[in-house]
């Protein structure tokens, strides 16, 4: 028997709730995945990525925020304190799993797998590194920290990918 090739709708993450947060529940979607931190030089970002999400998400956009502490330390707090300050200070109302460990041999499944699409290149060097998924949860392709998401580069990746069908 031959296995199927993963998509992302084969994860699970839990949630800053602390709930399952089956990625399956975005089948249809196209999907930003983006390791964050409340205390990094691109925290910023994260008002980008609220205005991309509000800006598409009736089109089929769904961005998910995974609090990293894997480079500088730069995301000490506990969930609780995470999505506090997310929502005081950017307003985030898209989805945010727990606090992942994003890169290296203790990497979450789903970074591990989303890395082995990228390749080298595209894994993980610091925060706010973003993944884009289609409809079908296949990976797409990846966005370094600095590419901001309301930049030409990742506003073209999410519109093709929603106009894909």
């Amino acid at each position: 028997m031959i296995a199927t090739p993963k998509t992302l709708h084969d994860f699970t993450l839990k949630a800053i709730d602390g709930k399952p947060l089956p990625l399956s529940q975005f089948k249809g979607k196209v999907v930003l995945l983006v390791n964050t931190a409340s205390e990094c030089g691109y925290t910023g970002q994260y008002e980008g990525l609220e205005q991309l999400w509000l800006a598409n998400r009736d089109k089929g956009l769904v961005v998910v925020g995974v609090p990293s502490n894997d480079f500088g330390g730069q995301e000490p707090g506990t969930a609780g304190e995470i999505a506090s300050f997310c929502k005081l200070n950017y307003g985030v109302t898209f989805p945010l799993s727990d606090k992942l460990v994003v890169k290296g041999g203790g990497a979450d499944p789903l970074y591990i797998w989303a890395g082995e699409n990228a390749g080298a290149e595209g894994r993980p060097k610091w925060n706010f590194h973003k993944y884009l998924f289609g409809r079908n949860g296949e990976f797409i392709d990846w966005f370094s920290t600095q590419a901001k998401p309301l930049g030409p580069k990742i506003a073209d990746g999410v519109k093709r990918a929603l106009a894909a069908s």
